[in-house]
C-alpha cells in the first residue's frame, strides 16, 4: 500500500476502534436475536406474503432466500425512470436463482437539477436522511434475508446505505440503471449558459440547450454527485463489477442487473458465502471511496456523505483524512465540469475498470476488502461485456483509450487529488482544486457579503461585482436552511473571472459536482447560523484564501471580531414543505460530521 493511504487507514481504524466494535456487536446481535421471518407470528407472516402471487407458496414454506427491493423509482427523475420495470424483472431473476423477491418499500428521489435555485432545494440534503428512514421502515418488516437497492442520484445512494447499514447483518447490493447517452457537447452547453448569464441569449435558446443536454432516461452525464456515487460503489465493491456507467435499455445493462440478483441470492446469511453489508463497508472500503473520489475529481458533496455513511457503520473519517489522501492521490480523470468529456466518454476510455486497475497497481486502493462480487477488489479491474448473449468480464485495458479523459497513475492530470482542507479564523472548509487554474488557488481581496445566491446575481447584473472580490454567501449551512446547492453562482462568477478579475467564493453552503473553475471554499464549519465566524464578516473586509497552504482567514484583528455582534439569519423557513423539516435543521450536526440530524439524534 502507498504509505499515506496506509497511515490514513490506520488513523481511521484507531479512531474508530470503539464505535466500530459497538457496530459489529450490534449487527451480530441483530442477526442472532433481531427480527427475522422465523420469529414472525402466523398473522405477521400471512400479512407479509398475502399479495406475493406466484411466490406465495415459496415464501409461506420458508423454503427460499427472500430479497427485499428498496426502490427510488419515479418517472419524473430521468435517472430513476428506468427502475419502473426492475421489480417485476427481479422477481423472475430471483426465481432463476431459487430465491424470491418483494418490494420492501419506496424512497423519495429528489432531483437537485429540478430544484436548483428554488426554495425546495432546502429540502435536498435532508432528503438523504428521509431516504435512510424510509429504507429502515421498509426493512423493518423482517421478511427479508437480503437487500437490493435501486438508487443512483445525489442523496439517494448515501441515504439507502445509511438506512441499510442499520440492518447491516443482511447482504446488500446496489443496482444502478446507468447514464443517458451523451447529448449537447458540454463546451457548447457551458457557452450558452454563460451567454445567458451575460444577457446575450434569451430563455428559449437556454431551454433548448438544456433540453439537448438532459434528453432521455438515465443519469445526467456530467460528473457530479450522482455519477460520483456510482464510482464509489464500484471501488467499495458494492456493485457487480463494471455496472456503473452502462446505458439504460441495453442488453448488457439488463444482464448486469440479472447477475446482481443471482449474486445476492448466493451471499445470503445461511449460505457458505455470507457477505453482510455491515462487514463489506469497513474502514478500508471507506478509504477506497475517498481515494476514488479524489482520483476522479468527484463531487464535493461526498465530503459530507462519506463521513455520514461511515458513521452509520461505526467508522469516523474527517476532512483532515481527505486532505492527507488528496496530497497523495493523483487526479487521473478529466470529466466535465473539469474537462469536456462526460461519463460516457470516461466509460469508453476505460472507465472504472482502468481506474481501479491503475489505482490498485499503485497501492492506492485496498484490494483486500469484502466485496459483493467475489474474491476482492481485483475483480473490479474488469470490463463487463456480452458474448453470445452471455455476461462475461474482460481484464481492464492496459492503456487508456483516451488520455484527454483518463490516464494512469504514472501520468496524471495533477499530482494531487484536488480536494483540500482550508482552515483559519473563518472555520474549516473544503476547496475543490481540480478544475481551478493553479494561478487562481490563492487570492486576497475585499469581500462582498450576501445571504442568498439570488442577491449575488442581482449584484452581478448591476455591475457591483466588477472588481477583485471574494463573494461571501452565508446562512446556507445545514442548520440554517438545509444547505442547498448554490449552482446559480457558477455562471456569474465565471463571467467575472473571464473579465480578468480575481474572484473566489466563501460559503457555509454546498456547490457539489458543479464546482468549477472559480475557487470556492465551501461547507465552512461552524456555519454562520448560531454565531459562527461568517456571521461577523462585513462588506469590505479583506479575506485571504489559499488552497495551496490550506488557509481561509479574515484579515481582521481578533479584538475587532470580538466587538462585532453576529448577524442573525433572516430567512423564512416556510413554504415548499420546509416547515416540516424544522426538527431536522434543529438537530443537525456539522458538515464535517456528515450534516445528519438522524445520526446525531441516534447518538451514532
Amino acid at each position: 500500500m502507498h504509505p499515506t493511504v496506509e497511515s490514513v487507514t490506520r488513523r481511521i481504524i484507531e479512531r474508530s476502534s470503539q464505535s466500530r466494535r459497538r457496530y459489529l456487536d450490534f449487527i451480530d446481535r441483530e442477526r442472532g436475536n433481531g427480527l427475522n421471518r422465523e420469529r414472525l407470528s402466523c398473522s405477521n407472516l400471512a400479512h407479509g406474503f398475502a399479495a406475493a402471487e406466484g411466490d406465495k407458496a415459496t415464501i409461506r414454506g420458508g423454503r427460499a432466500f427472500n430479497i427485499g427491493i428498496v426502490t427510488a423509482f419515479n418517472d419524473m427523475l430521468s435517472a430513476h425512470q428506468p427502475y419502473g420495470r426492475y421489480p417485476e424483472q427481479m422477481k423472475i431473476w430471483a426465481r432463476e436463482a431459487g430465491a424470491t423477491a418483494q418490494v420492501a418499500g419506496g424512497v423519495p428521489a429528489m432531483c437537485d437539477g429540478v430544484t436548483q435555485g428554488q426554495s425546495s432545494m432546502e429540502l435536498s440534503l435532508f432528503s438523504r436522511d428521509t431516504i435512510a428512514l424510509a429504507t429502515a421502515v421498509g426493512l423493518s418488516h423482517a421478511m427479508f434475508e437480503g437487500v437490493a437497492m435501486l438508487g443512483i442520484c445525489d442523496k439517494i445512494v448515501p441515504g439507502l446505505l445509511i438506512g441499510a447499514l442499520r440492518f447491516g447483518h443482511l447482504p446488500a447490493i446496489l443496482v444502478p440503471a446507468g447514464p443517458m447517452p451523451s447529448g449537447l457537447p458540454n463546451k457548447e452547453k457551458q457557452r450558452i449558459r454563460q451567454l445567458a448569464a451575460e444577457g446575450k441569449v434569451g430563455q428559449d435558446a437556454l431551454l433548448e440547450a438544456e433540453s439537448q443536454s438532459y434528453h432521455s432516461p438515465g443519469t445526467c452525464t456530467f460528473y457530479g454527485t450522482a455519477n460520483s456515487n456510482q464510482m464509489m460503489m464500484e471501488v467499495m465493491g458494492l456493485h457487480m463489477p463494471g455496472s456503473a456507467f452502462v446505458n439504460p435499455g441495453t442488453k448488457l445493462r439488463q444482464e448486469l442487473s440479472r447477475a446482481a440478483v443471482h449474486r445476492l441470492a448466493r451471499i445470503g446469511w445461511d449460505g457458505e458465502d455470507y457477505r453482510p453489508l455491515g462487514r463489506c463497508i469497513d474502514e478500508k472500503a471507506i478509504v477506497n471511496a475517498a481515494v476514488g473520489l479524489l482520483a476522479t475529481g468527484g463531487s464535493t458533496n461526498h465530503a459530507i456523505h462519506i463521513p455520514a455513511i461511515a458513521r452509520a457503520a461505526g467508522i469516523i473519517i474527517d476532512w483532515e483524512d481527505l486532505d492527507r489522501l488528496s496530497s497523495a492521490v493523483p487526479l487521473i480523470a478529466n470529466v466535465y465540469p473539469a474537462g469536456q468529456g462526460d461519463v460516457n466518454h470516461f466509460h469508453q476510455a476505460g472507465g472504472m475498470a482502468f481506474t481501479t486497475a491503475t489505482l490498485l497497481e499503485a497501492g492506492l486502493l485496498h484490494r483486500d476488502i469484502l466485496t459483493v462480487a467475489g474474491r476482492d477488489l481485483g475483480d473490479y479491474a474488469a470490463e463487463a461485456a456480452l458474448e453470445d448473449d452471455q455476461l462475461v468480464w474482460h481484464a481492464a485495458p492496459a492503456e487508456s483509450r483516451d488520455s484527454t479523459i483518463l490516464r494512469p497513475v504514472s501520468s496524471p492530470f495533477h499530482t494531487d487529488g484536488g480536494m483540500r482542507l482550508v482552515a483559519g479564523n473563518l472555520g474549516r472548509g473544503i476547496v475543490k482544486t481540480s478544475a481551478v487554474d493553479p494561478a487562481r488557488l490563492s487570492i486576497e481581496a475585499p469581500c462582498r457579503v450576501f445571504e442568498d445566491q439570488h442577491a449575488v446575481n442581482d449584484a452581478f447584473k448591476a455591475g457591483e461585482l466588477d472588481r477583485d472580490v471574494i463573494v461571501v454567501v452565508r446562512f446556507q449551512g445545514p442548520r440554517a436552511n438545509g444547505m442547498p446547492e448554490l449552482h446559480k453562482l457558477t455562471p456569474p462568477l465565471g463571467v467575472l473571472q473571464d473579465k480578468g478579475f480575481k474572484v473566489a467564493l466563501v460559503t457555509d453552503g454546498r456547490m457539489s459536482g458543479a464546482s468549477g473553475k472559480v475557487p470556492a471554499a465551501i461547507h465552512l464549519t461552524p456555519e454562520a447560523h448560531g454565531g459562527g465566524p461568517l456571521a461577523r464578516v462585513r462588506d469590505g473586509d479583506v479575506i485571504r484564501m489559499c488552497a495551496v497552504k490550506g488557509i481561509v482567514e479574515l484579515l481582521v484583528s481578533e479584538q475587532e471580531l470580538e466587538k462585532r455582534t453576529p448577524v442573525e439569519m433572516q430567512h423564512e423557513q416556510c413554504g415548499a414543505g420546509r416547515e416540516l423539516f424544522a426538527l431536522f435543521r434543529d438537530r443537525c450536526d456539522a458538515a464535517e460530521q456528515g450534516a445528519s440530524p438522524t445520526l446525531a439524534a441516534a447518538g451514532l
